[in-house]
């Protein structure tokens, strides 16, 4: 969330679900798991049945695999692996010129919103979904159209690899054309 607290219980649809996709996707800290009950409440509220199940058994997969397992499967898969880290714009790291207008992008995205990240890239994807959450609907759905082709890469290379988050980026996508349908 923007103000680095814990999910709000009284947040709706695409909000909640964005959030909680936003923190799962995040570095499995302590702090992450200390958290991860009040996400895991979180999911119950949730309206979308298909939502819920879907966090509710990615939610059930990470416990399953206990803090140690985790933790090393997420830095396997987006610390050392170029082609499914969560930061869009390495996506084309063949052309320079074109990364850097696309995070200059992403930065205006968020100035825009009347936020800048100065802790984070502004082209990692958590951070991109966070500013979504917090937006109402029609900004929202410009901050997920506007990274939605590098959310469907990032799908398909989570699906290669056969990465469990790959049910978050269906989540994210989800949302997408819901808020595309809604305008």
């Amino acid at each position: 969330m923007p103000d680095g607290g814990v999910l709000t219980m009284a947040v709706a649809g695409y909000t909640k679900t964005l959030a909680i996709v936003s923190h799962l996707l995040e570095y499995p800290d302590p702090a992450w798991w200390d958290e991860l009950p009040a996400y895991k409440a979180a999911v119950e509220e949730i309206e979308s049945q298909q939502a819920r199940g879907l966090l509710s058994e990615f939610i059930d997969y990470v416990e399953g695999e206990g803090k140690k397992a985790y933790e090393e499967q997420y830095v396997r898969s987006f610390d050392f692996s170029m082609n499914t880290n969560l930061y869009l714009t390495t996506q084309e790291r063949t052309d320079y010129g074109k990364q850097s207008e696309e995070m200059h992008r992403y930065k205006v995205l968020f100035l825009e919103n009347g936020y800048d990240v100065n802790r984070q890239l502004p082209d990692y994807l958590p951070a991109l979904l966070e500013l979504a959450a917090s937006l109402q609907a029609d900004h929202a759905k410009d901050v997920l159209t506007s990274i939605k082709p590098r959310v469907e890469l990032l799908r398909s290379r989570f699906i290669e690899a056969k990465l469990a988050q790959s049910f978050l980026m269906d989540l994210v996508l989800m949302e997408t054309a819901g808020l595309e349908v809604a305008s």
